[in-house]
C-alpha cells in the first residue's frame, strides 16, 4: 500500500511540475506578447544592451581625440536617432564616441555644413535634408564627386568642440 501511495505521489508531483512549467511558459509568452504589442520589448532590449555596454566600457583605455569632422558627423547621427526615438542607441553613441552630452546647436551645425534651411526643413533632422539634396541633385548626371577625407592630423579635443559662444 505504501508503494502505491509513493507512486501516486510521484505521479502527482510530475503532473504538478508539468502543469507549473506549462503555466510558466504560457506566462512568459503572454508577457512577451504584451510587451511587444505595447512597443516596449525593443526599448527594454536596447536599454539592457546600453547598460551592458556601459558596464563593460573600459574607461582606462583612452579614446582618440574627437575631430571636428567626427563631431559634426556624430551630431548629425544623434539628431537622426533622437528624431526617430532611438534614445538608447543615441546614448551608446554619445558614451562611446565622447560626443558632448549636450547636443550642438542646430544652427551651429547648419552653419558648419554651409546649409541654409527653410521653415519646413527645420522640422526634420539635417541628415534628411542632406540626403534629399544629394538624391535630387542633377549636376554631373546626378552624381556627386567625393574627395578623400580631410580629417586633420593630430586634432585635439580642445580645438574641435565649439565653445558656448559658438
Amino acid at each position: 500500500m505504501a508503494e502505491v501511495y509513493c507512486m501516486k505521489l510521484q505521479t502527482d508531483s510530475r503532473l504538478f511540475t508539468l502543469v507549473a512549467m506549462a503555466t510558466i511558459t504560457e506566462l512568459k509568452c503572454a508577457v512577451r506578447e504584451t510587451l511587444e504589442s505595447r512597443g516596449v520589448l525593443g526599448q527594454l532590449k536596447a536599454r539592457i544592451r546600453a547598460e551592458v555596454f556601459s558596464a563593460l566600457d573600459d574607461q582606462r583605455e583612452p579614446r582618440p581625440p574627437l575631430s571636428h569632422e567626427n563631431l559634426l558627423i556624430n551630431e548629425l547621427i544623434r539628431e537622426y536617432l533622437d528624431f526617430n526615438k532611438y534614445r538608447y542607441t543615441a546614448s551608446v553613441l554619445t558614451a562611446e564616441s565622447g560626443q558632448p552630452e549636450v547636443p550642438l546647436d542646430r544652427q551651429f551645425l547648419a552653419n558648419e555644413l554651409k546649409v541654409t534651411e527653410d521653415t519646413s526643413s527645420k522640422s526634420v533632422p539635417l541628415l534628411y535634408g542632406l540626403l534629399c539634396h544629394f538624391m535630387n541633385s542633377s549636376d554631373n548626371g546626378g552624381k556627386v564627386f567625393l574627395r578623400g577625407g580631410s580629417l586633420p592630423v593630430g586634432a585635439t579635443a580642445s580645438n574641435t568642440v565649439p565653445g558656448p559662444d559658438a
